[in-house]
């Protein structure tokens, strides 16, 4: 009587592993253009596992077990979907460019390296900076490449 809903929650149980570890897992198969999620899946398959098995343990009959089971797991399903498109939008997605960012020399600057601090709406650390010519620490720079962690920057 139980074996069904057993099966059901360990199916989403691996799927839910899986896409902890390895990320959302419909996603490399292009499945429903995104309008399928693994992860939201999972969790709605391991909601229909507990609620089954607790309304089995309750004494209702099967045919409850199974409607109840199934309207929370797609309950659960979209629920699981709103949250982890509200995430992926809030993402930070691609990094802002720093280029034209006005800041401070935090350590002397060269061509090997040095660090700055950047005065803009992003910016809450140092950055990693390099100079082409030696900047002395404390001078006022200005962002003119922006390649990764790293930014170029010149005397200001």
């Amino acid at each position: 009587m139980l074996l069904p809903f057993l099966i059901v929650g360990g199916v989403g149980l691996v799927l839910l592993l899986i896409s902890l570890v390895l990320g959302d897992v419909l996603d490399y198969f292009e499945i429903g253009d995104g309008a399928i999620s693994g992860t939201a899946l999972s969790v709605g398959l391991v909601v229909f596992n507990k609620e089954g098995a607790l309304t089995v343990s309750a004494g209702l009959d099967l045919v409850w077990a199974y409607v109840l089971a199934a309207a929370l797991a797609v309950v659960a399903y979209a629920v699981s979907v709103l949250v982890v498109r509200n995430l992926t939008r809030s993402s930070d997605g691609v990094p802002q460019s720093a280029v034209g960012l006005t800041g401070v020399a935090t350590s002397d600057l060269s061509p090997s390296g040095g660090e700055v601090s950047l005065e803009g709406p992003a910016e809450v650390e140092r950055r990693l900076a390099y100079s082409d010519l030696p900047i002395a620490e404390g001078a006022r720079i200005r962002v003119v490449e922006h390649a990764g962690a790293r930014v170029r920057v010149t005397a200001d």
